[in-house]
């Protein structure tokens, strides 16, 4: 019983704050439907890493691992998170509008073009791009 309440008491204004943040994403992604795939997940991440002294992250001063740092050091310091959420983005596109109307190839053509002459920029005025 003591463990509960000094993490009851150890929570803080700004962990308080980011759970109420995740509180509202988890609404807005489920009653208002603004992009649920998106909006829970984050919600409840952010929910889940704000609870003090839970295991989920790496304490400060503990020999442990938290769960969500093995997740952060497999997934993401490896790219392979990242990868996988952009495939399944693009497995879930729907290309009905676009075939209906062949003009919105040129935007897509548009913002591909922005996005290299953007690279070749930031190579010419000297920007590391392997940092």
């Amino acid at each position: 019983m003591d463990t509960i309440v000094q993490g009851i008491l150890s929570v803080t204004a700004g962990q308080l704050v980011m759970m109420t943040i995740g509180l509202i994403l988890i609404y807005l992604g489920i009653k208002k439907e603004y992009e649920p795939t998106l909006l829970v997940p984050m919600g409840l991440g952010a929910i889940l890493v704000n609870f003090p002294n839970s295991g989920l992250v790496t304490q400060a001063g503990s020999e442990v691992k938290g769960a969500l740092n093995v997740l952060f050091e497999f997934g993401i310091e490896t790219e392979l998170f990242p990868l996988l959420i952009f495939i399944g983005i693009g497995a879930m596109i729907d290309f009905g509008p676009l075939l209906q109307n062949p003009f919105m190839f040129l935007f897509g053509a548009a913002a591909q073009f922005g996005i290299f002459f953007t690279i070749i920029l930031a190579v010419l005025f000297g920007f590391d791009l392997e940092a």
